[in-house]
């Protein structure tokens, strides 16, 4: 496989996770802000300037999306008691809970639909768990 066919098949992926995670009505995240609220998933109470590393994103960038993820509700954040000047951001308790309920859905549904054969699809379902250990 090329640089070019991965690229593709990672683009697909990301397709596919989408409908199985989403639901009609959802929030439509940039880009930009779903790699933050991922980051802050995965890095409680971080701040922004932590946030910015691990991203690799400008502060302005953050702190933008920060914003906008708050007054959606999805993150909250807090004045760090030891340091005035700085923000921590956390995922907020209820998109947390709606994060963990999508992400538990079976794909099985969504590899179905893209791959019309039973057995095929069952056996793409079988790969993608097997991908998903060596990679993750």
């Amino acid at each position: 496989m090329d640089g070019g066919r991965l690229h593709r098949l990672g683009k697909r992926l990301l397709e596919l996770s989408a409908q199985v995670t989403g639901e009609p009505g959802d929030l439509s995240l940039t880009p930009g802000e779903a790699a933050v609220l991922e980051d802050v998933i995965k890095h409680p109470a971080g701040s922004i300037s932590e946030i910015c590393r691990r991203t690799g994103f400008a502060q302005s960038h953050v702190s933008a999306s920060v914003s906008r993820l708050k007054a959606r509700g999805l993150v909250t954040t807090t004045t760090d008691p030891g340091d005035g000047r700085r923000t921590r951001v956390s995922v907020a308790a209820g998109a947390l809970h709606a994060i963990t309920r999508r992400a538990g859905r079976s794909i099985d549904e969504t590899i179905g639909q893209a791959v019309a054969d039973p057995g095929k699809a069952r056996r793409a379902a079988d790969l993608l768990e097997e991908l998903a250990e060596l990679l993750l």
